[in-house]
């Protein structure tokens, strides 16, 4: 019985700055080089998108168009832990998402975050540096820091105290 190759590339749609939309196929974890994104699109064909020209990323369920309607900003604070975060886009339009709360998944081309809608069709949006002209954390979101509640033992009455006066 041969083995089956199993496919890491994802559906995903990059959005430019000249709002053309290009579809194609991503490999999550090699798709960003030092020139720009890796795309391999649906005519099969390999890209190499500059970051300067990238709006989004957007890993998506299904090859739609972006729904200009989509939800951008959280309406209420998040429930799932991670940093909330605002991004301001060159062209002044505003997007917020959750960034995960840990310094190791940090990448130097940019910021990879989930969106606030999370029925929409994208899944996953990475959007470069170079995209922004504002980023700012808005709050950190998770449970607080549990302290162990404190809990007195009263001593067995076998057990002789070390300071007491007879």
């Amino acid at each position: 019985m041969a083995a089956v190759p199993v496919s890491t590339n994802k559906k995903a749609l990059i959005q430019r700055f000249d709002r053309e939309t290009l579809y194609g196929y991503l490999n999550p974890g090699a798709f960003l080089q030092a020139s720009g994104v890796e795309l391999l699109n649906l005519s099969g064909n390999l890209l190499l998108v500059p970051y300067s020209e990238i709006r989004m990323v957007s890993f998506v369920r299904e090859f739609e168009a972006p729904d200009p309607g989509e939800r951008r900003l959280f309406t209420t604070r998040p429930k799932t832990p991670g940093l909330w975060v605002r991004m301001r886009f060159r062209d002044n339009e505003q997007m917020d998402g959750l960034l995960a709360n840990n310094l190791l998944l940090l990448d130097p081309y940019g910021f990879s975050v989930t969106p606030p809608d999370a029925s929409s069709n994208s899944q996953r949006i990475f959007v470069p540096r170079e995209a922004l002209k504002e980023f700012q954390v808005l709050a950190v979101v998770g449970s607080p820091q549990r302290r162990m509640p404190t809990v007195k033992v009263k001593p067995a009455k076998e057990q002789m105290g070390l300071f007491e006066q007879p």
